[in-house]
């Protein structure tokens, strides 16, 4: 299998990127699994794509590849270089699997994918990232290929505006 997991237009103010003593993590969960426990991504390999806040692809790049940075650092990166203030977005297509356990395997598992299954990927991954207005069917990723949908950590990251005013408005009309 050449993708196993991948997550579609995540928000990049919902990232806890760390700081001081304290790891980041890009949580997400299962899209068929809402409830289930969240996994950290943050050291997935694959390829990933940079939106702005029109959902218009800015920048794609690859995580892991010769071992180099992991998707977490790669994104972090791209917090402080030129495209800092382009993009507001991310989605991102894994070669590692999820384990029984709900942690990210070390390793991408080595196969011999046949052409037409590496091309259906491809073509997933590019349908995916790019929402063309003419591909009415979606991309063919396969069985065994889920779908993440990000997690906020609310104890990292803390409430959200309108986390706090929902909050507000609950104290309001309590009185």
């Amino acid at each position: 299998m050449l993708i196993r997991n991948y997550g579609l237009f995540w928000r990049r103010n919902n990232v806890f990127w760390g700081r001081p003593n304290v790891q980041g993590h890009l949580k997400g969960v299962r899209a068929k699994a809402v409830k289930s426990e969240p996994v950290n991504f943050a050291q997935q390999r694959g390829v990933y794509t940079l939106y702005d806040d029109a959902f218009h692809l800015v920048y794609v790049g690859q995580a892991g590849a010769n071992d180099n940075q992991r998707l977490l650092d790669r994104l972090r990166t791209h917090t402080r270089d030129a495209l800092a203030d382009r993009w507001m977005r991310f989605s991102w297509f894994g070669v590692n699997w999820v384990r029984d356990t709900g942690d990210l395997s070390a390793d991408a598992a080595s196969a011999n994918p046949t052409i037409p299954y590496v091309l259906d990927h491809i073509e997933a991954i590019l349908i995916s990232a790019a929402e063309p207005a003419h591909n009415r069917q979606g991309g063919r990723f396969g069985e065994g290929v889920e779908q993440y949908l990000q997690f906020r950590d609310r104890d990292a990251l803390g409430l959200t505006v309108d986390d706090m005013i929902r909050e507000l408005w609950k104290q309001q009309n309590s009185n």
